[in-house]
């Protein structure tokens, strides 16, 4: 499809919504135009499926042609589809796509010829304002939640008990494996007594 808002992924606010659409021509009514209200704002398309005879169709050829609109630089028609019972009662239009309005004419035959195809429209896409509207007040939940929410006191770590028994048991053994004054003092009055003794030999 040529729609701009089917493919663009910026337009987040359109949906494209598919009509099924149809028209009858014959030699009672050989044109038919097919237009939008001029209200409708948004972008309109019809994409061509098929274009078929009828039962009641003679066995002749029928010619479908597109005329352009009045507005149109270039007045010439444009032939569809020649169609005839006996030979090819039926047509398949793939990548037909056009914008209204559309006017189609049944140049040559009886008919009756059936063209039927897709009306293609964009509306408004409530889903996304939706969207956005639930993600602005998640958000704002958020900000408010963190604003009114005490800071958290930090924990300190806990003293390491088993560190602390070790230390003091190393303390008190090194109490004990320093000698005392008494103890110096005694161990150099044995030296001197020794000194004594032996001076006394000679």
């Amino acid at each position: 499809m040529a729609l701009n808002s089917s493919t663009n992924s910026d337009s987040k606010s359109e949906k494209p919504v598919s009509l099924i659409w149809g028209c009858e021509l014959s030699r009672e009514k050989q044109t038919y135009t097919f237009q939008i209200p001029q209200k409708w704002k948004y972008e309109q398309q019809l994409a061509l499926r098929t274009i078929c005879l009828g039962e009641r169709a003679k066995d002749e050829f029928n010619v479908v042609e597109i005329v352009p609109s009045e507005d149109s630089k270039d007045t010439t028609p444009v032939p569809l589809a020649t169609l005839k019972p006996s030979v090819l009662p039926m047509a398949t239009m793939v990548g037909v796509e056009l914008t209204p309005p559309v006017t189609f004419r049944l140049r040559a035959g009886s008919g009756p010829v059936y063209i039927t195809g897709q009306h293609v429209t964009l509306i408004p896409d409530l889903s996304w304002d939706e969207e956005e509207e639930e993600e602005e007040e998640e958000v704002a939940e958020e900000e408010s939640s963190q604003e009114e929410s005490p800071p958290k006191p930090i924990k300190h770590a806990a003293p390491n008990k088993r560190g602390n028994i070790a230390k003091k048991k190393m303390e008190k053994e090194e109490e004990n494996s320093t000698p005392s004054d008494d103890d110096a003092f005694l161990s150099k009055g044995r030296g001197t007594v020794r000194g004594r003794k032996s001076a006394a030999k000679k």
